[in-house]
């Protein structure tokens, strides 16, 4: 039986403590714990806000706190989205969802993920070189089970109880995966579909330095639906985006980023080699799963 990575509650207090949530717009803002981001979509003192995913295990009463500090008293959201379901976007979900009792929205193609049905494939340790990689045979891979509060995201594109904004359904990372889009300030919520840092390597990710990077390599299971992703959101030619991993990032120099990932993805965010590079079918998994 695989043992998996526990996170402890003190180095996360440790990095949830070390400076304020970002503010990255009025109404949109991001709190990094450890390794990934949590998003709060709300203006400040509404009651009427919502998380875009749910961090990683243990880390639950560092969400709350952040959400205290930004929206006072209306700790609960009015709903959870999650972008994906794996264990740095959802490790909290399930407490989470105990406490607060709101809804969950998730693409139907992940919902096997977060309703205790399905484990994620396994993670490839041989992409990428760094000790992130190395250890993802430890990650957990679900699956969680919010299947009581868990809703699918309507067809239509809308996401409700944001007005404004619509999902955008960005494969690849896993089969499921979402952004949003608000076209009237040409806002991006990105998931993993392309992160601000490498994730790859834990130097990287500690220091946080910013550069535009194709999706965390040990769990992208098809690369080609993940160009197609990346191809899909350059076009939209974003004016801010918060993605899971790493810094906000605006204006020119985050189109031009993507824009350059996207023209370049099989070259700089493809690895040459590993398990869902070779051999790999129509849906980017290994006949050997």
């Amino acid at each position: 039986m695989t043992e998996h990575i526990t996170f402890d509650d003190t180095a996360i207090a440790d990095v949830a403590s070390e400076g304020p949530t970002q503010t990255t717009a009025a109404d949109i803002a991001y709190h990094r714990l450890l390794i990934v981001n949590v998003i709060f979509v709300g203006t400040p003192g509404t009651a009427e806000w919502v998380l875009v995913d749910a961090g990683i295990p243990g880390s639950a009463s560092f969400i709350k706190r952040a959400a205290r500090q930004r929206f006072g008293d209306s700790e609960r959201p009015v709903a959870i989205v999650m972008t994906h379901g794996h264990f740095d976007h959802a490790g909290a979900l399930e407490s989470l969802a105990s406490d607060w009792e709101i809804p969950i929205y998730a693409h139907p193609l992940e919902m096997p993920y977060l309703d205790g049905t399905s484990a994620y494939p396994p993670p490839d340790p041989s992409v990428g070189g760094g000790m992130m990689s190395a250890l993802s045979p430890l990650y957990p891979r679900g699956p969680y089970d919010v299947h009581q509060w868990l809703q699918p995201l309507p067809a239509d594109g809308t996401v409700p109880l944001l007005p404004g904004w619509r999902w955008i359904h960005v494969p690849g990372h896993t089969a499921g995966q979402i952004a949003l889009w608000r076209a009237a300030d040409r806002s991006l919520i990105a998931g993993d579909a392309f992160i601000t840092t490498d994730q790859e390597s834990a130097y990287a990710v500690a220091l946080q330095k910013t550069e535009i990077q194709g999706p965390p390599m040990y769990f992208t299971t098809d690369w080609d639906a993940a160009g197609a992703s990346v191809h899909t959101l350059a076009a939209l030619e974003p004016e801010l985006a918060v993605t899971g991993h790493g810094h906000a990032i605006h204006g020119s120099e985050l189109r031009a980023g993507l824009r350059t990932l996207d023209e370049q993805f099989d070259r700089v965010a493809v690895p040459e080699h590993g398990r869902y590079v070779d051999d790999r079918g129509a849906d980017g998994v290994t006949a050997n799963g």
